[in-house]
């Protein structure tokens, strides 16, 4: 197994924000509304709402991509011809194509370390690596909204962030699918992950569709369950990864820290994971961290003494708890 780096410096990093400055303003002008990651004034929330509103107007058949190593897999001679589209500039060009080729650091499961330079991806961690990832996309953008793309013989949808993208439509057909493969892999030069790659019907009420760590689907009312709704929550992978950070942060080997001081972080924590999923009906996956957070801070209560812990008469450990500041969701 071999492990490998090539992470901006400093420096680098300086440059890459100011060609960045530049460079972004430039590409904002052709990019098409379908992205919505990485861009100024652009976000996360505003494509699942996107989402929501084709699923209303009955576009009910999802095309749910992925893309195998997409930042590592970006040819650099295609990229930088989608560059020189727009940028004549001979030194921005050089900066941009040494970026590319920068040394990587290979070491293997000895310690040996050996120097080489990818042939294709860009920068890891780098400022400009967002940006170059959009411009390489939006030719596939393009080509879905021209006259003869799904967008006008099919009247699909296509939503996208970064690499990770959908395509909507009232009926999933071959021609579609055969169109968004042919153009992402035969002309791009890119690969979908077949595994992972797959229609989804979201008529169907065991069916969902998981994306930017949210699920999709239909929902029975409760007062009729002859009727539903499109419900959107965090998925039961985004549930699973919160409930490890938790424990994480809560488990032995942070019993140094005093209580109200892990509070403080558990508080900043869940406002942060909060405030991205309060889209949709979150309520019963709030409710469920609630109880796994007071039952780990219990714990905590419990073990933090020779002598177990006890509330105060006429208090609980979960008042407790609130009084020493804990949030609720």
């Amino acid at each position: 197994m071999q492990f490998e780096w090539s992470v901006p410096t400093v420096r680098d990093r300086v440059v890459q924000a100011a060609v960045l400055l530049i460079l972004e303003p430039i590409f904002e002008a052709d990019f098409e509304d379908c992205s919505y990651g990485f861009r100024p004034g652009r976000n996360a929330h505003q494509a699942l709402e996107e989402i929501r509103e084709n699923l209303r107007a009955g576009k009910c058949e999802i095309y749910d991509a992925d893309l195998q190593g997409y930042f590592d897999s970006i040819p650099h001679d295609k990229l930088m011809a989608c560059v020189r589209m727009r940028v004549v500039d001979g030194s921005v060009l050089k900066l941009i194509r040494q970026w590319l080729r920068a040394p990587v650091v290979e070491e293997d499961q000895q310690g040996r370390k050996k120097i080489g330079r990818n042939k294709t991806g860009t920068p890891q961690g780098g400022v400009l690596s967002p940006l170059l990832a959009n411009i390489y996309l939006h030719w596939f953008d393009r080509v879905f909204h021209r006259k003869d793309g799904p967008a006008q013989w099919a009247n699909a949808t296509l939503i996208r962030y970064a690499d990770d993208f959908v395509v909507m439509a009232r009926h999933m057909g071959p021609k579609i699918q055969d169109f968004i493969e042919q153009k992402l892999e035969a002309w791009l030069g890119l690969k979908l992950n077949r595994d992972k790659t797959r229609i989804v019907n979201l008529r169907r009420p065991e069916e969902r569709l998981e994306f930017l760590g949210y699920q999709v689907g239909l929902a029975p009312v409760r007062t009729d369950r002859c009727r539903h709704y499109w419900r959107m929550e965090p998925s039961d992978k985004a549930m699973e990864r919160e409930v490890d950070r938790i424990w994480e942060m809560t488990s032995r080997k942070q019993g140094w820290k005093p209580l109200p001081e892990l509070i403080g972080e558990l508080n900043r924590h869940l406002k942060g994971w909060t405030n991205y999923y309060r889209l949709g009906q979150p309520r019963k996956a709030f409710q469920r961290l609630n109880r796994y957070v007071r039952q780990r801070l219990y714990q905590r209560l419990r073990r933090s003494s020779q002598r177990p812990w006890k509330p105060a008469p006429g208090q609980s450990a979960y008042g407790y708890l609130k009084e020493l500041g804990l949030i609720y969701l």
